[in-house]
């Protein structure tokens, strides 16, 4: 396998893609298979942190859709992440691989609360760091929250990892003939109000200049190959 294209990344995955082949929670065996490739990412010299969704556990949007106040379905949302964050945490020290969970919320007792700078410490001495708790406010997604951090950590791409290997104008396992794309600019996706991310966090990515790369965390190996350019990704970005 080539060089990895990159030095410091965020992964971005969302909370349903622990599931694994169940409808709720988090299944032990996909959460191992990531961990599994994150660790493999760092072995390639790779500098990860990671951003995890809470959709298997809580989301606050069907919080809010059965009558629930925004604010406090938003937080029951934002908690469920710390639920899957310290799950992965724990998946990849069982396999060796340093890591820190810092959470939005502080929750001491837990985990670390989140500080920008102890947290590219941590990067730099290769750990990886899992960031829980979204950007700890309401009203903002954990896609959102991705952005943030990758900017806030300077990382160099922000990967999007998926059930699907890319972005397509509509839900291909809906729409059998949607386009598939291999690469799009930050304002293709706005203007065609593409299912990417949020565009507050497209806009954020744009601004700060972060690629975003989409790609299937199902497929194995998938990771590793997206590092080095190689597989089957969409990779959206301003030209130089």
């Amino acid at each position: 396998m080539a060089e990895p294209s990159y030095k410091r990344v965020l992964l971005k995955v969302s909370g349903e893609a622990l599931m694994g082949a169940q409808s709720y929670g988090i299944e032990n065996e996909t959460v191992e298979r990531i961990a599994s490739e994150v660790g493999a990412a760092v072995a390639m010299g790779v500098e990860v942190c990671l951003v995890i969704g809470g959709g298997n556990i809580f989301r606050g949007v069907a919080g809010v859709a059965q009558g629930m106040d925004r604010t406090t379905a938003d937080s029951m949302g934002m908690l469920a992440t710390v639920m899957n964050a310290l799950a992965m945490h724990q998946a990849l020290e069982d396999q060796g691989v340093p890591a820190r969970t810092m959470s939005a919320i502080p929750m001491p007792t837990v985990c670390e609360p989140y500080a920008r700078q102890r947290a590219a410490r941590h990067l730099s001495k290769g750990r990886v760091v899992v960031f829980a708790a979204g950007t700890g406010n309401p009203f903002f997604t954990t896609d959102t929250a991705a952005a943030l951090r990758a900017a806030e950590m300077g990382c160099k791409a922000l990967l999007k990892g998926t059930n699907v290997d890319g972005v397509y104008s509509a839900d291909p396992k809906k729409v059998p003939d949607a386009k598939r794309f291999d690469q799009l600019t930050h304002l293709d996706v706005l203007s065609q109000d593409l299912n990417v991310m949020d565009a507050a966090a497209i806009t954020l990515a744009r601004d700060n200049r972060i690629p975003i790369i989409v790609f299937s965390i199902q497929t194995e190996g998938a990771l590793g190959a997206v590092l080095c350019g190689e597989g089957r990704f969409t990779i959206v970005a301003d030209p130089d």
